[in-house]
């Protein structure tokens, strides 16, 4: 487990209102469920937008001005920390991934944008969006590459990914990149970068048949579950959904190869590809 995460004020405009609303919802004498109750918010929201795992909306800005008297300053600084280089339907889940302490992802088709290499990811972000300008696909293929820079720290986040076997067999791209692409996810797990198996066809039904699954947990924070779609995403926040999300993630990697012998599989089926260019 890697050491707790501080969010450093000065880290980001998110973090600086943060860490503003958490300075002056105590020297209001308020507590989190205090602050939240007229907001029709949950204390464990306020948390979340004190340590930066959420996204203060300018609704809840104005809200947080009228109820603690700061004069507008959180509706001032809302348009600066609600910036993001992401699409709208996944900001809030990339600012949510850079403080987590623990990630696990189910992926059924798609390798998880941390582990994407550059060919990977622009083909995927091609294929999605066909007419864009090369502009656009080069800066969403930046950004992606740029989250990946979390998995740098060998003491920081902790990243469990379960890939479907379809991940591996689906060509994205073409043989070389998934080749390439599947290089790069054996290299991380044998430098102990992430841990990963692989779900095999053979398993047939799972507990996580209907989608895709994100798990965060956060130093100072309730844990979040995210969920996507085809150009949508939802961050969810309810203790009785992520607990069940939990048991779905724990239930697939259950049914899934061990780490070794997903890592023996993922490197066989990349020697396959290697051999068809």
């Amino acid at each position: 487990m890697p050491p707790p995460k501080k969010l450093d004020p000065s880290s980001s405009p998110r973090a600086l209102l943060g860490a503003e609303l958490r300075h002056k919802r105590e020297k209001a004498g308020m507590t989190q469920e205090e602050l939240g109750r007229p907001m029709f918010v949950s204390g464990s929201f306020i948390g979340q937008l004190e340590a930066g795992t959420r996204r203060m909306q300018a609704d809840y800005a104005r809200q947080i001005d009228e109820i603690l008297g700061t004069d507008g300053f959180f509706t001032r600084n809302c348009r600066a920390a609600t910036k993001s280089r992401y699409p709208d339907h996944f900001a809030e889940a990339a600012e949510a991934e850079a403080v987590a302490l623990t990630i696990k992802e189910y992926a059924p088709q798609l390798v998880p944008g941390l582990l994407q290499t550059e060919a990977y990811a622009r083909a995927v972000f091609r294929e999605f969006q066909p007419t864009a300008m090369d502009e656009v696909i080069d800066e969403l293929v930046a950004a992606r590459l740029e989250r990946a820079h979390l998995l740098d720290d060998p003491t920081g986040l902790m990243f469990w990914a379960i890939l479907d076997e379809a991940v591996l067999r689906r060509v994205v791209g073409n043989p070389a990149t998934m080749a390439a692409q599947l290089k790069h996810i054996s290299g991380l797990a044998r430098r102990h970068r992430i841990i990963m198996q692989v779900l095999p066809f053979t398993e047939g039904a799972h507990a996580a048949l209907e989608g895709s699954l994100k798990l965060m947990t956060f130093q100072d924070a309730p844990p979040l579950a995210y969920l996507q779609g085809l150009g949508t995403g939802e961050l969810m926040d309810d203790p009785a959904l992520v607990t069940q999300y939990h048991l779905s993630y724990d239930l697939v990697g259950a049914a899934a190869l061990s780490p070794e012998a997903s890592l023996t599989l993922i490197e066989s089926v990349a020697e396959d590809y290697t051999h068809e260019h």
